[in-house]
């Protein structure tokens, strides 16, 4: 670092009391007024003139200029409504830009906490700014308004400044009271002085002192009984509820409280701000406010539940007393950023932002949020939350600003974490922090990144907020679950029988945890039920009702404390308080499956499913995606629980094309049984063929390799290239290599079609996968999907065209060589016809061919 430039604030006497002020001093003035602050800064910034280079002036409060325009101070203007993350970018840009030693004036701080509603921005904005500057050997005013701000913003900011100085006048007298001058000037810390021309003179006498700070009521006497700015909205949010409960509100109070805590919330960064406005009244937010930790956004997975809920009540009260209370916490956005700013992850994390670094230091990342601290603070009201618990299983669920917005699911992009909560008071807490961590490490994912990437997001501000909920359902012996849950759609993409309506929406049904219906893992089964025709099954007959029911299910052990997937017999004969016949059907021998029968067929379940998805489809004015358990009582009656409510990003479907007209060709692929997404024709630019029998040799390491090398191809198809076709054996997406290519969905996303050849083994159908994670992905990128069945009606393989096409894998891929026959890359443009792609989803119906 260069030599150090002398350093002053303009004001003998005053450096006189601090010992000098030296480069990467940082000086924090609480004041009662600007004109107080501005009796400081306008000698500082006349010495700065000839002390330094370069000199910055940031502007970005509500109150007249500092310095006027002739003082030679850059004048930077910031823009706090944009937000916390731009504002800091911009920011730290300029003092990037500065060279060592620069002098600073901020304007009050206080006004960022007014636009952005909260104590803890202020804070880690500070706590990112100040060390930057120390660290660069700058001089920095900031200052504060005095008794504004609650210890979210006072701490950082105490511990980071090297300079906190409290100001105030008292009969026309000026006073400064030191209150931290870091390593210097420790014989002044707390002493009063008062100005006397340009003297600074220490008030030492008892009886003076009591007199004057007993006059200034100064909160510090006290403990911290400084509210800030959340604690303040929300008792005065709470005294209008009040008043309007006894018919004595002002007009307008109630509708100006909502705008500002809905402002306070982040929801106009929310894709469902339009209804937020619409059904969640003052009363919701303060029992949002009652339970919850921190402050800031609750973000969209939070915000959906709550105005699906709330959607629900208003249009039929009846349905909503089915409805399970849920008694969720919920963890403000702010906790997130402060954990990422005290741990040292804020600018990792923020080269995320940059399409060049966005995957350098995940690891580290993870590394510094796993082992991260909290503050004392929020591990109190953490603990407070374990006691309201109790022994109670509970989940901790992430809700970004970003999830569950119109267009962008981020459908399993985050972690969710189940915790048994068992053991001692210091384990169980030790279980929260670990799954809140793990969560928050989330946001360092490859392909959470990539996602981000895909959508055009790695520029948006992504808070990382919780939802902390209680798992629905009951302890069953030594294993604790509900009896049913699943994933609701109210449009059905899949209409696999003539009877059945697309817009009656269809479920995805397990016995157990709902982790079976929203993850797509392994050989098992789930329920669709088409919401119309409920009885409709996709199986033809009782065998395949045998062979493809489910077989496995998840819960909770309480005694091993841990997350479980076990054969469901193994769970139930440890013990199921509840009607199981409502669940299974004893086949021959008595041996069980889960069918679901008795429940579609005897209870209103299914019908009051469908209402649900029918409100939740008006008010959204869009289809949905649900995700619910069930439980029935002892006394005969259930409880649905909605955990989750989005848009589901599907394109309804038009009219289907015609035909093709193919005389005397027989089409490369036929498919009939299994069609899902839009009907289209178009032409196809490129085929991906994984040939089955040469994937069905490979061991297990060369499959993966077949996944990445596929992922490596997508990469180098051109993203606006809407004609790329994959067609492989088993399931696109699986974790186990055994039932197909275990590709991740950012290895296929540039994908138009995926074609799943059903021939990995014998017993192995497509599992549709309505509403797990990857569907949605597939349904969010426009894609179709078809499966090929080697032996049913309606379905063909013309397998020697495409293993005799040429291979163009070596072109693009040379080290490839040694997978070459059992990856092929087709370039349509070498055959001669061309290759056209033709699906009629409502017929399911779709076929690849050949035409001039």
């Amino acid at each position: 670092m260069p030599h150090p430039l002398p350093a002053t604030t303009g004001l003998p006497g005053l450096d006189a009391v601090l010992s000098g002020i030296e480069p990467g001093d940082s000086l924090v003035w609480e004041v009662d007024t600007i004109a107080d602050y501005q009796e400081f800064v306008a000698p500082y910034a006349a010495a700065a003139a000839a002390a330094a280079s370069r000199r910055i002036y940031f502007r970005f409060a509500s109150h007249p200029p500092l310095l006027p325009p002739g003082a030679g101070f850059e004048l930077h203007p910031l823009t706090p409504a944009r937000g916390f993350e731009a504002l800091m970018r911009e920011t730290h840009a300029v003092i990037e830009s500065a060279p060592p030693g620069a002098r600073y004036v901020f304007d009050c701080l206080s006004d960022l906490a007014e636009h952005w509603l909260s104590d803890q921005s202020l804070g880690n904005f500070f706590h990112l700014v100040c060390p930057r500057l120390a660290a660069l050997g700058a001089v920095a005013y900031f200052a504060l308004y005095r008794d504004r701000h609650s210890a979210y913003a006072l701490e950082p900011i105490h511990r980071a400044t090297r300079y906190q100085l409290d100001v105030f006048r008292l009969e026309g007298r000026l006073y400064i009271r030191p209150v931290k001058v870091q390593h210097r000037s420790r014989d002044v810390m707390n002493t009063l002085h008062v100005r006397s021309a340009d003297r600074f003179l220490p008030v030492r006498e008892s009886a003076v002192l009591a007199s004057i700070l007993a006059r200034t009521q100064w909160p510090r006497l006290q403990g911290d009984r400084r509210a800030g700015h959340w604690r303040i909205l929300f008792r005065e949010a709470e005294a209008a509820a009040a008043d309007a409960r006894a018919g004595r509100a002002p007009p307008g109070r109630a509708d100006d409280l909502l705008r500002q805590l809905r402002r306070a919330l982040r929801v106009h960064r929310s894709g469902i701000a339009g209804l937020v406005e619409r059904y969640l009244t003052l009363d919701d937010f303060l029992a949002l406010r009652d339970r919850m930790i921190g402050i800031g956004s609750v973000g969209g997975k939070t915000l959906g539940m709550l105005v699906a809920r709330a959607i629900i009540r208003a249009h039929d009260p009846e349905l909503a007393r089915r409805l399970e209370a849920h008694d969720s916490f919920f963890v403000g956005a702010e906790v997130f950023v402060t954990f990422l700013v005290q741990n040292d992850v804020w600018w990792l994390r923020e080269q995320q932002k940059n399409p060049a670094t966005f995957l350098q230091g995940l690891a580290e990342g993870r590394r510094r949020i796993q082992t991260g601290h909290f503050p004392p603070a929020i591990l109190e009201q953490f603990q407070g939350l374990l006691d309201y618990f109790g022994e109670s299983p509970y989940i901790v669920r992430s809700s970004s600003i970003l999830e569950d917005a119109r267009g962008n699911a981020f459908s399993g992009k985050y972690e969710s974490v189940f915790v048994a909560n068992r053991g001692s008071r210091e384990q169980r807490r030790q279980g929260l922090l670990d799954a809140v961590r793990r969560v928050y490490a989330s946001v360092f994912d490859e392909q959470a990144l990539l996602y981000r990437q895909r959508r055009g997001l790695l520029d948006s501000e992504e808070r990382m907020a919780l939802l902390i909920m209680r798992v629905s359902g009951a302890p069953n012996g030594r294993y604790y679950y509900p009896q049913a849950a699943g994933v609701g759609l109210s449009f059905n993409p899949y209409a696999w029988h003539p009877d059945i309506l697309p817009q009656a929406g269809v479920l995805r049904l397990v016995f157990g945890l709902g982790t079976r219906a929203v993850d797509r893992s392994d050989d098992d089964y789930t329920r669709l039920v088409a919401l119309n025709a409920p009885a409709r099954r996709p199986e033809a007959d009782f065998d395949d009702v045998r062979e493809h029911s489910q077989r496995r299910m998840d819960c909770l052990d309480l005694q091993d404390d841990k997350f479980v997937s076990l054969p469901f017999e193994e769970v139930i004969e440890a013990g199921a308080d509840f009607p199981l016949d409502l669940y299974l059907t004893r086949a021959a021998r008595d041996y069980p499956l889960i069918t679901f029968d008795r429940l579609l067929r005897e209870t209103p379940v299914a019908r009051d499913l469908r209402r649900m998805l029918e409100l939740l489809e008006a008010a959204y004015q869009h289809p949905v995606d649900i995700e619910f358990t069930l439980n029935f009582l002892g006394d005969g009656s259930y409880r649905i629980h909605l955990l989750q409510c989005r848009t589901f990003q599907i394109r309804r479907p038009g009219p289907a094309p015609a035909p093709p007209a193919r005389p005397g060709a027989d089409p490369l692929l036929a498919a009939h049984g299994a069609v899902i997404g839009v009907s289209r024709e178009q032409p196809l630019s490129r085929i991906i063929y994984v040939a089955t029998d040469r994937y069905a040799a490979l061991p297990e390491r060369d499959r993966y390799a077949v996944a990445r090398l596929i992922g490596r191809l997508n990469r180098l198809h051109p993203p606006a290239d809407r004609g790329l076709m994959l067609i492989g054996p088993g399931r696109w997406g699986t974790l186990s290599p055994a039932l197909g290519i275990p590709v991740s969905f950012a290895e296929i996303s540039r994908a138009s079609v995926v074609c799943e050849i059903v021939a990995m083994h014998e017993n192995l159908i497509p599992d549709v996968s309505l509403g797990t994670h990857f569907f949605n992905d597939v349904v969010e990128h426009d894609m179709l999907y078809l499966a090929y069945f080697p032996n049913k009606t309606g379905n063909r393989l013309h397998d020697d065209w495409f293993r005799a096409a040429p291979n163009r894998l070596l072109h693009l891929e040379p080290d490839a060589a040694r997978l070459a026959g059992v990856v092929r890359v087709i370039d349509c443009a070498d055959a001669h016809p061309r290759v056209w792609l033709w699906a009629d989803t409502t017929e399911q119906k779709a076929a690849v061919f050949t035409r001039p």
